[in-house]
């Protein structure tokens, strides 16, 4: 009996185990009674929206992007409509299966196609990804007709890029292209997402922030297959801002059509203002092939091009300026009361710390007044050994050399203005007396951009006035992208140089000079007459003597340039041409003479108001080009005065004259007198005529 009653109290479970055990289930029970509560009235109202996403698929709708005009309001750059097809991952569909298809309908590689897939993968699975953009008819019925079996297929329509042809102020207004990694990684592009489309060069890439607009969404309703049953409504995307563009078509068409094949760059610019007329690098491309997406054997070979199409040299060119220096060493010179009476010999050279620098002439007794029109080298390597090359430097820098001059364009080259701490910073080394001897001409390792050398020019000829080049009014930018503008393009910009008058006039008059019928003037193909059109030619060599002769396959002619204003003082129109392995400034100065006779016909047309005058029946005063009738080459211009009674003729008559235009006297017939350009240019540099149109007078 004792025995049983043991083995039954042993069997009996404790209280404080029962007590345990209660307490548990109890708090399981409230643990799930919580999260019924949590799930079912706390978070109704989170997944009732993550329900309604199931349902609802967001489309995006592109902004349009803002259209580029010229100053005149002509349209540069517009958009076409077209079709993009993108792949959405959200529908639970089996994507990988479908590819080869989707290749083949689409006309896509299919390594290429997982490639772009695979590029995505670590986005989120509701973003959707572009694999065909600018779609054909063909390629659009082949979507809509495999709706069903392909649901991750959708269409969406945008306006694409559609710039100029033949590469037209390609370097100035730049392209767009798909945002990459590398940019998607820069604090810039903090907003960007992949596949969207962005500025890469030029304009397009400064204003990229006011063209782009702001995107917005359509609600689309999906049933559980993805295929689209009907509308919820629509976020209407912001189109971005339209700008006008500094440059004037009529002046940008003669600048490319003067430079035409050559290598090299042209600028014009208001020096009043700094606004850019025009600007032309040669050569060029077509920003058309960045459009939609380019290629990879259409990239590789604009990158692997030794021609640098893709290079703005009127930005980025780094080169030696040659004798268009001399107008700053001329500066230096009177600035510091060194070139007034400063007079040398010139027997076709001189020679230097034991080194013989020659002279292209024997120019005899040179002082600073014949100096710069005949560009004695004699006079200038004298000039810069009594300079010294730090105050040569300080002058340089003074006038925006060595430096950005804040151009609203990216990537812009700063130059080299060589000093004594210049060399010891880069080369560890001193600066020897007889380095200076070549930076006098404009030699050695002195380096300008052409639009520095614009700038440099025109604010001489302005008495000290030098502005910031610009290809977009800052007028029309709002007042906080304008601030953040100027932040981002650093350099020179605005300045004042006082200068003393007298040296000025002795500056300017001698650019002039440069340009006039004269034995040893050296600009003299840029004479226009009629025309107040100063400047100055030079000539750079590309290497050293003694480089030159172990060059071998490189061109190794001199690089040619040409900077002029109109007129001679206080400008309201310089030009700048850089005409790469031209062989001599004149050949440039030579090309600078159609830009220039275009703006000042431009001028007088303005001037004369033929729009107004046309119904008038007062004859009408313009001036004209047209090619020999002989068929020899080259140009001839007049001023003409047209009746508008008798009605224009275009149509040439006569021997030299346009039919319906009639000469007046033989004192004030030629206000151009452009003259017949060489053989090796006539066929290549064919300026349109420059003569009202019919359609103006209406």
């Amino acid at each position: 009996m004792v025995s049983e009653h043991r083995d039954n109290r042993g069997e009996k479970i404790p209280n404080i185990k029962l007590v345990a055990v209660q307490w548990g289930i109890l708090l399981l029970m409230l643990a799930l009674v919580a999260g019924l509560w949590r799930l079912q009235v706390l978070g109704a109202q989170n997944f009732r929206s993550l329900a309604e996403q199931n349902r609802i698929r967001k489309v995006p709708v592109l902004a349009p992007r803002g259209k580029l005009f010229d100053r005149d309001n002509r349209l540069i750059v517009d958009n076409y409509p077209s079709i993009s097809c993108f792949l959405v991952r959200e529908q639970g569909h089996n994507v990988e299966a479908d590819l080869p298809l989707i290749a083949k309908g689409l006309n896509l590689d299919l390594e290429q196609l997982r490639a772009t897939i695979r590029r995505y993968r670590a986005e989120p699975g509701y973003q959707p990804i572009p694999i065909k953009q600018d779609m054909t008819a063909d390629e659009s019925a082949f979507v809509a007709a495999h709706r069903n079996e392909l649901p991750e297929l959708e269409t969406i329509d945008e306006e694409r890029r559609l710039y100029p042809r033949d590469g037209y102020a390609a370097h100035l207004i730049g392209y767009v292209g798909e945002v990459s990694e590398d940019d998607l990684n820069n604090p810039r592009y903090a907003t960007y997402e992949p596949g969207d489309v962005v500025g890469k060069a030029g304009v397009e890439e400064t204003y990229d922030a006011l063209l782009r607009g702001q995107d917005g969404a359509r609600d689309v309703i999906v049933d559980s297959h993805g295929r689209e049953v009907g509308y919820l409504g629509t976020q209407h995307a912001i189109p971005g801002k339209d700008l006008n563009l500094t440059i004037d078509n009529d002046i940008q068409k003669a600048a490319e059509l003067a430079l035409g094949p050559r290598e090299g760059a042209v600028v014009a610019m208001d020096p009043r203002s700094g606004e850019i007329l025009a600007m032309v690098s040669h050569p060029s491309y077509d920003p058309n092939d960045f459009a939609v997406r380019i290629n990879r054997a259409a990239w590789s070979k604009l990158v692997t091009d030794p021609m640098h199409p893709l290079m703005n040299r009127a930005i980025q060119a780094q080169l030696a300026p040659g004798s268009t220096f001399k107008i700053l060493m001329s500066l230096a010179g009177l600035q510091e009361g060194i070139a007034q009476d400063f007079k040398v010999v010139c027997n076709g050279g001189a020679t230097f710390y034991g080194q013989f620098h020659a002279c292209d002439h024997h120019h005899g007794l040179v002082d600073i007044e014949h100096a710069i029109p005949w560009s004695c080298d004699t006079y200038f390597y004298t000039l810069a050994d009594r300079l010294g090359i730090d105050t040569i430097a300080k002058y340089a820098h003074e006038v925006g050399l060595g430096e950005r001059t804040g151009v609203d364009l990216p990537n812009e080259a700063a130059g080299v203005v060589p000093s004594t701490e210049w060399k010891l910073r880069n080369y560890h080394e001193k600066w020897y007396a007889g380095e200076t001897i070549s930076v006098g001409i404009g030699q050695g390792p002195v380096t300008v951009t052409p639009i520095q050398l614009a700038r440099m020019i025109s604010g001489i000829a302005s008495d000290g006035h030098f502005v910031r080049p610009h290809v977009v009014d800052p007028a029309q930018l709002p007042p906080e992208f304008r601030s953040a503008l100027y932040d981002s393009f650093p350099g020179s910009g605005v300045a004042t140089v006082p200068l003393d008058p007298a040296n000025w006039m002795i500056i300017t008059e001698g650019m002039a000079q440069a340009t006039s019928p004269g034995e040893f003037n050296t600009a003299f193909a840029s004479h226009l007459d009629g025309i107040d059109f100063a400047g100055k030619t030079g000539t750079a060599q590309v290497a050293s003597h003694a480089a030159l002769k172990l060059m071998k396959g490189v061109d190794t002619k001199p690089n040619g340039w040409f900077v002029g204003v109109i007129p001679r003082r206080n400008p309201e129109f310089v030009v700048c041409v850089l005409f790469q392995h031209g062989d001599w400034g004149s050949n440039a100065a030579r090309l600078a003479t159609y830009v220039a006779a275009a703006y000042v016909d431009k001028q007088r047309r303005l001037e004369h108001n033929i729009l107004e005058q046309a119904g008038q029946t007062k004859p009408v005063e313009v001036g004209a080009l047209w090619s020999n009738p002989d068929g020899k080459g080259g140009f001839q211009g007049g001023h003409f005065v047209v009746d508008p009674a008798a009605g224009l003729q275009m149509a040439k008559s006569g021997k030299n004259t346009p039919q319906g235009l009639k000469p007046q006297s033989d004192s004030a017939k030629l206000t151009h007198g452009l003259k017949p350009v060489p053989s090796a240019l006539a066929d290549e540099v064919q300026p349109a005529m420059i003569v009202p149109r019919r359609e103006d007078l209406h």
